[in-house]
C-alpha cells in the first residue's frame, strides 16, 4: 500500500505539472466542473478536459471544462477517497463576478492569453497571463491595487527597486510586472504548486525567466529570508500576515507592500506590528479592500531585541 500511495503522489505531481493552463481544443475558461477530495494522493488523472489540481494541506481539488461525475467515482474508488464537495462554476462567477478581460495601468497593459493585442496599447508594456483557476488575474481589487502601487514604486527613480520577494504570488502577475518594469532579480513563491506551474508558465509566456524565479515555499514552515531585497510583497489572508508580523526574520528586507486586509482587519494587523521597527510610508484602498506600504526602521534589529 505505501508504494502504491507513493507512485500515486508521484503520478499527481507529475499531472499537475503538465494539466495547469489551457492547451486545445480550449481557448478559454467558460464552465468550471470543480470536486473537492478528502485525499492528495490521487491515481493519474488522464483527461484532455483536466484544467489542474489544486493541493491544499491532505486534500485535493480537480477543475475540469466538464461534468466528470463518473471519472471521479472512479478515482474515489481506486483510492479510498469521499467527495467533500462538488459544484459547477461560471468562470465569471469564479472570478468574483468580473469578465477577465484587458486592462490598462498607467504604463501596463494586461492581457488574458485569449484576447489578441488592441490597437492604441503601443505606448504600453505588455503583460500576457493565463490566470487558470489561480488567485492573481489583477481583476480582484487587492491585486490591481498592489500591481498600480507596484508600478508606482517601479517607476519612482528615487526608490530604485531592483530586488523584489512576492509571497504568495498566484499567477505571477506581480513578478512580472516588476520584471518588465526594471526589476533586476525577483523571486517569487507560492505554497499551491499549481500556483508555483502556472506562474512559471506565465514567466516564460513573458519572457522573464532570466529575471524571475519562481518556487513552492509553505510560508508558515519555511520562510524565505527578505534580507537584501529592496521590496517584499505580500498579498496574502490576515492570519499569515499576522504570522509574518511576528517573526523577526520578516522584517530584514526594505519596504513591503502588505494588502489582502479589510478595514475591520486593520487594528489586529497594527497590534501584530513590532514596535519601532517600521514605519507607515502609505496607507491606500480600493473598493474594501486596503494596502499598506511600510518600511523597515535604520534600527529594526535593535528594537526587536528591545521590544516589550
Amino acid at each position: 500500500m505505501a508504494e502504491r500511495d507513493s507512485a500515486w503522489r508521484l503520478v499527481s505531481v507529475n499531472l499537475i505539472h503538465n494539466r495547469f493552463m489551457l492547451r486545445p481544443p480550449y481557448t478559454r475558461y467558460h464552465q468550471l466542473h470543480v470536486y473537492y477530495l478528502d485525499r492528495r494522493d490521487l491515481p493519474p488523472v488522464e483527461d484532455p478536459d483536466l484544467i489542474g489540481i489544486w493541493i491544499e494541506d491532505e486534500t485535493a481539488i480537480l477543475f475540469f471544462h466538464r461534468e466528470k461525475d463518473m471519472l471521479i467515482q472512479r478515482i474515489c474508488g481506486q483510492c479510498g477517497a469521499a467527495i467533500v464537495y462538488q459544484a459547477c462554476l461560471d468562470y465569471r462567477d469564479w472570478e468574483a463576478g468580473v469578465t477577465v478581460t484587458s486592462f490598462c495601468t498607467a504604463t501596463l497593459h494586461v492581457r488574458p492569453v485569449w484576447e489578441a493585442s488592441g490597437p492604441g496599447e503601443g505606448d504600453k508594456t505588455e503583460i500576457v497571463l493565463d490566470p487558470s483557476v489561480i488567485f492573481g488575474s489583477g481583476f480582484h481589487a487587492t491585486t490591481r491595487l498592489c500591481l498600480e502601487t507596484l508600478e508606482s514604486l517601479l517607476l519612482d527613480p528615487e526608490r530604485r527597486v531592483k530586488s523584489v520577494l512576492d509571497l504568495g504570488t498566484g499567477t505571477g502577475l506581480l513578478a512580472i510586472a516588476a520584471a518588465r518594469l526594471g526589476a533586476e532579480r525577483v523571486v517569487a513563491v507560492d505554497n499551491n504548486p499549481l500556483a508555483v506551474e502556472v506562474a512559471r508558465k506565465n514567466v516564460d509566456l513573458n519572457q522573464c525567466r532570466s529575471v524571475v524565479q519562481v518556487e513552492q515555499v509553505d510560508l508558515l514552515a519555511d520562510l524565505p529570508a527578505t534580507g537584501g531585497y529592496d521590496l517584499v510583497i505580500t498579498n496574502l489572508y490576515k492570519g499569515l500576515l499576522v504570522h509574518l508580523f511576528e517573526q523577526e526574520a520578516f522584517w530584514q528586507g526594505q519596504v513591503y507592500l502588505v494588502s489582502g486586509f479589510l478595514p475591520g482587519m486593520e487594528a489586529e494587523l497594527l497590534a501584530a506590528l513590532p514596535p519601532g521597527m517600521v514605519r507607515m510610508l502609505h496607507r491606500g484602498g480600493r473598493e474594501q479592500w486596503r494596502l499598506w506600504l511600510l518600511q523597515r526602521d535604520l534600527h529594526a534589529r535593535r528594537s526587536w531585541h528591545n521590544k516589550g
